[in-house]
């Protein structure tokens, strides 16, 4: 099972969207750096950014209530910095990743039904 950096909260600081995460193993976060990727967990009604240490990719999981933050930081196009012990790193590609799969979660089932419907509501993807 892959390690997750867990994210609690979401704030706007300085034209900047922070996420902050509960802490994490610190020796996992040596050399830790943005892979520019997302999935999806269905499961979890989460997106999850990768993230690399240069060992092993740890995914950071963006619960459904950071979801609004997200949106805000899409819309305006400010960037995106995950905060984990201390350490702040700019989460790269997180609003091409996010687009892309908010993009193809819209109207298909393959997601889920429940996963979908979320992510139409807080995206306002009804249009």
């Amino acid at each position: 099972m892959k390690r997750r950096i867990e994210v609690n909260e979401a704030v706007l600081d300085q034209e900047r969207m922070i996420l902050k995460a509960m802490p994490f193993g610190e020796n996992d976060l040596n050399g830790l750096t943005a892979k520019g990727q997302m999935l999806v967990d269905s499961d979890q009604l989460a997106f999850i950014y990768i993230m690399d240490n240069n060992e092993d990719f740890i995914y950071t999981n963006l619960p459904a209530e950071v979801w609004p933050q997200l949106k805000t930081a899409l819309d305006s196009g400010i960037p995106v910095d995950l905060n984990v012990n201390g350490l702040t790193i700019e989460l790269t590609d997180i609003h091409d990743e996010l687009s892309y799969l908010l993009e193809n979660i819209k109207d298909n089932a393959n997601y889920g039904e429940e996963m979908e419907k979320k992510v139409v509501e807080a995206f306002g993807l009804n249009d």
